[in-house]
């Protein structure tokens, strides 16, 4: 039997039809237009906390029943089992989108906090290869950000430029990269972040302006990984499915993103302060600081009121803003991006640059990457179609995390700077 052109054999046809079946499963569970707050909501609130009217919003969530979707999901699990790379695959994924389902039937309560946890780590979880957290690396950037930042305002990029100018600029540039009209770029009034991607919109918020930092990273982390990966998981002839986001590749996506900002120098200390200060956010709510709370920690860290309520929305989207419960998603962002640069610097020290090259075939995580090389080897995964500007000159890449892999034996602890201008 073929799919997409392609001859598949048995074993292939039988993990394809377990993923068309999971595809279908999962089309109900839809993770942030659930927990997303009502504009008006949003500009009442905003309004009112600008001039110090502080109390805690009431948000209602209309909670939806998966109990069909978990049911299937549950079913594809035992399915597919851990016999073959790719049954394993299937399996992990079909979980994490039925803890998912748990999650989302859980809205607007404490219950909702344990599953996010699972799905996306708690502040305090260690950095792999390394003896601290994701929380000690949050306070890291935030304090180095605080002891640079006077030094770095002249550096501050003042230019600025409308949604929809930024939209043309932006519309231009991507049909160039991938071709005319494969990705359409639009202006949202609805939209709470800055940007969302899929793999052929890109959605800015209206009535905002974007500086080119902005435009940078919007390239960078929207376009050339979400939009990407998602644009060559829709070649895949057996996994259709990496063609989208499951809840165990968020961390590895926006890893992915965020490094590929790293690697475009499209990423600067304030954007890491900003990741690190959700994390120290989230952590804030786990141990009982409520919504207005966390608002205030955000203000007091140089937020505006508008960017303030946004960011302690995000860790309360789903829970109750008394305080003791928080959406831990925003907490992937930095795990995510420590540990996406340790598997680059590993890949390199292990001479395996196409392991680097399979991590934009789909939206995978890094286990996949490892797991599926036979799947890769044999074709039934396609290596991808594009790859991000910094992944296609691959001696300069290598030249970077060559140099990072070798500066990192250097203690800082041990310099001093009496020691530095004599070897110079």
């Amino acid at each position: 039997m073929s799919v997409a052109g392609v001859e598949l054999s048995p074993a292939l046809q039988r993990y394809a039809t377990l993923d068309q079946r999971l595809l279908a499963a999962v089309k109900g569970i839809r993770i942030l237009p659930t927990v997303a707050w009502p504009a008006t909501l949003e500009n009442r609130l905003i309004a009112a906390f600008s001039k110090g009217d502080y109390s805690l919003p009431q948000v209602d969530y209309p909670r939806p029943d998966l109990s069909e979707a978990r049911a299937e999901l549950a079913r594809i699990e035992r399915e597919a089992g851990h016999d073959d790379p790719m049954g394993e695959y299937l399996c992990r994924t079909a979980e994490s989108w039925r803890i998912a389902a748990e999650m989302l039937e859980a809205v607007g309560t404490a219950g909702f906090t344990a599953p996010s946890i699972v799905l996306y780590g708690r502040p305090g979880d260690p950095i792999p290869g390394s003896d601290r957290s994701n929380l000690d690396a949050a306070r890291y950037f935030v304090e180095l950000s605080d002891e640079l930042g006077s030094d770095l305002l002249g550096d501050d990029d003042s230019q600025s430029m409308q949604a929809d100018v930024l939209r043309a600029d932006l519309a231009a540039t991507l049909d160039r990269f991938f071709g005319d009209g494969v990705i359409h770029v639009e202006v949202d009034d609805e939209l709470t972040a800055k940007a969302a991607a899929g793999a052929t919109r890109i959605r800015l918020r209206g009535g905002t302006h974007f500086s080119e930092y902005d435009r940078h990273q919007l390239l960078a982390h929207e376009a050339y990984v979400h939009s990407l990966t998602a644009l060559n998981g829709r070649a895949q002839p057996v996994l259709a499915s990496l063609a989208r986001t499951s809840p165990r590749v968020t961390a590895t996506q926006e890893g992915l993103a965020v490094f590929a900002e790293l690697m475009s120098g499209a990423i600067d200390i304030a954007r890491l302060k900003r990741i690190s200060l959700r994390i120290l956010a989230i952590d804030m709510a786990l141990n009982g600081a409520d919504f207005v709370e966390v608002y205030k920690y955000f203000s007091s860290c140089g937020q505006n009121p508008f960017d303030s309520f946004h960011s302690a929305q995000r860790v309360f989207r789903g829970v109750p803003l008394g305080g003791g419960a928080a959406f831990a998603k925003d907490n992937v962002y930095l795990s995510g991006l420590l540990t996406v640069h340790t598997f680059f610097r590993w890949a390199l020290k292990q001479r395996r640059m196409d392991m680097l090259r399979h991590l934009f075939a789909g939206k995978l995580a890094l286990h996949d990457v490892l797991s599926l090389q036979p799947h890769f080897e044999s074709g039934a995964i396609v290596p991808p179609r594009w790859l991000p500007p910094w992944m296609q000159h691959v001696h300069g890449l290598a030249g970077k995390l060559a140099f990072s892999l070798f500066v990192n034996r250097i203690h800082m602890g041990r310099v001093q700077a009496e020691s530095l201008s004599l070897s110079l």
